[in-house]
């Protein structure tokens, strides 16, 4: 991997997640931090996030099914705001939630939905629904 991987991964991390979540993210850095932030945009986001084969969207909607299972809530949010990006609506997000409390347990999909719900409200996105009720 190179300098030009992990520029073409910030890019790619910015389009999916948001250009704020980026700055944030890469604010502040320090000699302890920094070496995180440039393996996330060089590998994570540089090379797996760079691959053909499935779509942004499928790719967001995947790590969101991920994230409940292990009941990462705080990396959930910035990734239910990134399945927004990339064209997800809230139904399919709550589908895949959903779904992921087969297989990784209603209190996993319980924080899941917490999680957002929260980011969807921040958004002003509802789900209208009447299967839902």
């Amino acid at each position: 991997m190179s300098e030009q991987d992990k520029q073409a991964g910030r890019a790619r991390r910015a389009q999916v997640m948001g250009d704020a979540f980026v700055e944030r993210a890469m604010s502040g850095l320090d000699a302890f931090s920094a070496p995180l932030q440039d393996w996330l945009n060089e590998h994570a986001w540089g090379s797996t996030w760079q691959r053909d084969g499935i779509d942004l969207k499928t790719r967001s909607l995947c790590t969101c099914a991920m994230l409940a299972a292990l009941g990462r809530s705080t990396e959930l949010k910035g990734h239910v705001r990134g399945a927004i990006n990339n064209g997800a609506t809230a139904v399919e997000i709550r589908e895949v939630l959903l779904h992921s409390a087969i297989y990784a347990g209603a209190p996993a999909a319980i924080e899941a939905f917490r999680s957002a719900r929260e980011v969807l409200n921040e958004l002003g996105i509802q789900v209208e629904d009447e299967a839902a009720r």
